[in-house]
Parts: structure tokens; sequence; C-alpha cells
């Protein structure tokens, strides 16, 4: 340590730091506290008094144990959507075309679109009575009923809440991947060319390899990132109908703040932390792994 150095000196940085680390434990630390002490507290109950007994109804629950089928089926289908839609939209968009740069920023448009706006907007276009889809279907097929009901029907609603995600949310993988493409040397592509390579086995044996590991890395950030989707889910369906279309950020939430059972909700929140801490498992391996 340079000499003549004052204590003020040494802790600046520690200074600065500080009110973000205040923040962070407002914000973050002190209500995961709180939530973990409420899903171990008696209901109704108070003080530090302790039970297991919110865990174990947890495990019981046959809407909770559907709303985690639900979950993954929803994370699993977006994240096939955003992947296909991602990949192939980044390949269109690294060809030198005109109007590159204007074909990329209206691909990032959906990114760009609030998730409780992208609920509204696509609970409008399926709206029966007043929404846009139903009277576009009806021109191209005129039998189709006018009144078709896409977010009340068992068989469509979930499907549909996993269409307008997958619009939503494929800028994500999409220019991670196209990153990953611009980072290759075009110097393979011509050697592979040179060799006798076609389009798709210059996309086999030069683009995917070079994309192997952005695309390990978008698709656990992804996977993440939907697994915790909330507000476009709330907005289009909330839930319904029944349970068809509930994910487990949706019902805690109506645990929490419609039902009013605090330590139930806390304990089902506790659950969904774990599970998304060994979801993130593959991303953190991955970083640690590239340092």
């Amino acid at each position: 340590m340079p000499a003549g150095r004052t204590w003020h000196d040494r802790h600046l940085g520690f200074l600065f730091a500080l009110p973000a680390t205040l923040m962070l434990v407002a914000v973050l630390v002190f209500p995961a506290f709180i939530t973990l002490k409420l899903s171990v507290t008696p209901e109704g109950g108070s003080g530090w008094r302790f039970t297991l007994i919110h865990y174990q109804k947890a495990f019981r629950d046959p809407v909770l144990i559907q709303t985690f089928k639900n979950t993954f089926a929803f994370v699993a289908l977006s994240l096939v959507g955003h992947f296909v839609l991602g990949l192939g939209l980044a390949l269109a968009l690294n060809q030198a075309l005109p109007g590159q740069t204007l074909f990329r920023l209206i691909a990032l448009i959906p990114w760009t679109i609030p998730d409780v706006v992208a609920g509204i907007i696509f609970r409008w276009l399926l709206n029966p009575i007043h929404g846009a889809l139903n009277p576009l279907l009806r021109m191209v097929f005129p039998d189709f009923p006018a009144e078709f009901q896409w977010l009340s029907s068992p068989t469509l609603a979930f499907p549909s809440v996993i269409f307008a995600n997958i619009w939503r949310g494929y800028p994500l993988v999409m220019v991670m991947l196209l990153a990953g493409l611009m980072a290759i040397p075009r110097e393979l592509y011509e050697a592979a060319e040179v060799d006798g390579a076609g389009r798709v086995k210059r996309f086999l044996h030069v683009s995917l390899p070079g994309l192997s590991t952005i695309i390990l890395i978008a698709m656990a950030l992804d996977m993440v990132w939907e697994f915790r989707r909330f507000a476009l889910v709330l907005t289009m369906t909330g839930g319904g109908p029944g349970t068809l279309t509930e994910v487990l950020s949706t019902l805690v939430y109506k645990s929490y703040f419609q039902f009013f059972t605090f330590e139930y909700a806390s304990a089902m929140a506790i659950l969904m932390s774990v599970v998304l801490f060994v979801l993130s498992l593959p991303y953190i391996l991955l970083v640690g792994r590239e340092r």
C-alpha cells in the first residue's frame, strides 16, 4: 500500500459502492428473507414458529403440479419458437441486402414493446367480436366462424399465448445469434465455398460450430427469462380458461394478492426460485468456463 494514503483514500471505493449495495439489499435480499420466513411460518402465525406444512401441501397440490407442467411446456415451446425464428432471421439479416439496417430495426420492434402492451395487443387481435384476426381469416376462409373464441377455447388458448410469447421474445435470441454470425470470419465461408460446399454444408460445418457457444448461452438466458414470464400471460388470459394457461408466476401472484394465502404463496415462490436457480446453472457454468 503506498505510503501517505489516508483511511478515506483506502475506502473511497467502498463508499461509492455503498448506495448500490444498500439498494440491492432493500429490493432483493430483504424481500427474499421475508419470503423465506413466511414460507416456513404457520398460516396466520407470527413470531418465530417454523413449519414445513406449506411445502408438504405444495407437493400434493394438483393445481400447482398442473401449473408446473404448464410452465415447462410454455418454456419449452417458447424456446423452440424463439430459436427457429431467431436463427432464421439472424441468417437472413446477416446477408448483404439493401436496407439491411432498416430490416434489423424492424425485426427488433417486438423486443421494444412491454409485456403488458403486447398482451393487450394480442388480446385485442384475438377478440371474438372486435378483433382483427377473425375478419382476416374470414376473407380467406368464408366459412370460418365470425366470432371464434381463441382465448376461451380449451384447446387454442394455450397455443395462442405461446404464439404471442414467441413473437414478443424472439429478438433476444436473434440479436445474440446475429452477433455470433457476424463474428465468424468470412474466410471460413470462402474456403468452404472453394472446396465445393453448398449453402447447407456451409451452414452445418461453419455457421453452427461457430455459433455453438452462443446458442447455449442464448438458450440458457432465454429459458430463465421465459420461466418467469408474468405480465403477458396475465394480460392475455389471466391464467384461464380455468387453469389451462396458468404459469407459476401468475399462480404465485394470485395466491398472494388475490387469495391472500401469504405463507403458501411464499412457499411456491421459494420452490420457483429453486427451479430458476437450477435452470440458470448452465449459463453460470458456461460463463465461468469462458473466463
